[in-house]
């Protein structure tokens, strides 16, 4: 038996290449948003616009409330074909979704991916200390992979 003088160590397992391709590297961070009282009319405009399906919702103080997507227009949209309505003049607060599933910025790439493959969802919110510090959609992790090395896979 050996005993050492320097006490007893503690070995810090060897962290996995995988372990490092984490969510906050692939994210957007400059992101569209809405507020609960903007009307259907506006987000269509901004999503058509800026060719994107979906947003967070975010309130006064700037805290996550919801999500908004083309999904979710779509409510207004039938609601305004039985009404005979060619506008959409319903608030993003009655449409939006606003359980919001959210992702760690530390969450790695690998179980980021399962979460969208478990949940069938297209966007998470990202949130560090109860803030919105961006958002990872399916298309942002599939166009992760083919950039990463064979080292790193």
């Amino acid at each position: 038996m050996v005993k050492s003088f320097q006490g007893v160590r503690v070995v810090e397992p060897k962290k996995s290449p995988l372990d490092q391709i984490l969510v906050k590297d692939h994210m957007s961070t400059n992101l569209i948003t809405f507020r609960p009282d903007d009307s259907i009319d506006q987000v269509l405009e901004v999503l058509t616009k800026k060719k994107i399906s979906g947003a967070p919702v975010l309130d006064e103080s700037g805290a996550l409330v919801g999500i908004i997507s083309e999904v979710d227009c779509l409510k207004e949209i039938i609601k305004g074909k039985y009404t005979n309505t060619p506008k959409f003049p319903g608030k993003v607060d009655e449409h939006m979704t606003k359980n919001v599933i959210t992702m760690s910025p530390d969450l790695s790439l690998f179980d980021a991916a399962q979460k969208f493959l478990e949940l069938k969802i297209r966007r998470f919110p990202v949130m560090k200390d109860g803030k919105l510090v961006g958002q990872i959609s399916l298309s942002d992790i599939i166009r992760a992979f083919p950039k990463l090395k064979q080292t790193t896979w």
